[in-house]
């Protein structure tokens, strides 16, 4: 099994949007192929107020290869992407891939 990171840095006035998109993807990631483990929001109590973390678990990475194909023609992925870009929440996403120790 391989684990998908990414790691976001996010505009922090607009963590609302941010929270809407990744509600949203809760749905159309398993619909593609991922497993989600889930999506973690900053809080305010420590740390930066500007980083977000998803974690999806795959197989392997010829299901992650199989995801992004589904993931890349899914209307309602399309449209969240559309409205997250119109919003300007994420600035920028920093993927990796992990092993389970």
């Amino acid at each position: 099994m391989i684990t998908l990171s990414i790691r976001y840095t996010i505009d922090a006035r607009k963590r609302s949007d941010f929270e809407q998109y990744a509600r949203v993807l809760g749905t159309i990631i398993p619909r593609c192929g991922g497993d989600l483990v889930g999506y973690w929001l900053p809080t305010k109590f420590a740390g930066p107020t500007n980083q977000a973390l998803a974690l999806i678990n795959f197989s392997s990475l010829a299901a992650y290869e199989q995801y992004r194909d589904r993931l890349a023609k899914d209307d309602d992925n399309l449209d969240s992407i559309r409205r997250a870009e119109e919003s300007g929440c994420i600035l920028i996403e920093d993927r990796a891939f992990l092993e389970r120790v």
